[in-house]
């Protein structure tokens, strides 16, 4: 399953399946599909990251963050609107912070390289039989 951040991007779940050389794995891991605005991303390169078409896509739900922090959905929706607003301005003008995702990774810029970079914990808990196999291939 996957999530759109409407004006980032999307965030899924993939499923990758690597020969060794006695055994076949089969691992899950987290991706990031940038979608912004192409005039944000002038002189930055980034990853080209492919989602399968046969994994469900569905919208950031507002509704189940603001129940994570008792915000109304119609604040938790203006407040990630102006976020990805700011952060999309501030790419425009060449300034590059950093993007943190709680329990996800951070969106950061290196060399004029946009990538997202997974936290450990994120990994780990989509995948317990191969984590080592997982991180090398995130």
């Amino acid at each position: 399953q996957g999530v759109l951040v409407p004006g980032l991007g999307t965030f899924a779940v993939v499923h990758e399946q690597i020969n060794g050389t006695a055994e076949v794995y089969v691992v899950r891991r987290p991706v990031f599909q940038l979608d912004m605005d192409m005039s944000c991303l002038r002189e930055l390169v980034f990853p080209t990251v492919m989602i399968p078409g046969d994994i469900e896509i569905k919208p950031l739900d507002y509704w189940w963050l603001s129940q994570t922090n008792s915000l109304p959905p119609d604040m938790v929706r203006g407040c990630v609107e102006e976020t990805i607003l700011l952060y999309s301005f501030q790419l425009r003008t060449r300034q590059r912070p950093a993007f943190t995702f709680e329990n996800i990774g951070i969106l950061f810029c290196q060399d004029n390289v946009l990538c997202m970079q997974f936290h450990y914990s994120c990994i780990a808990g989509l995948e317990n039989r191969d984590i080592w196999l997982a991180l090398l291939l995130t």
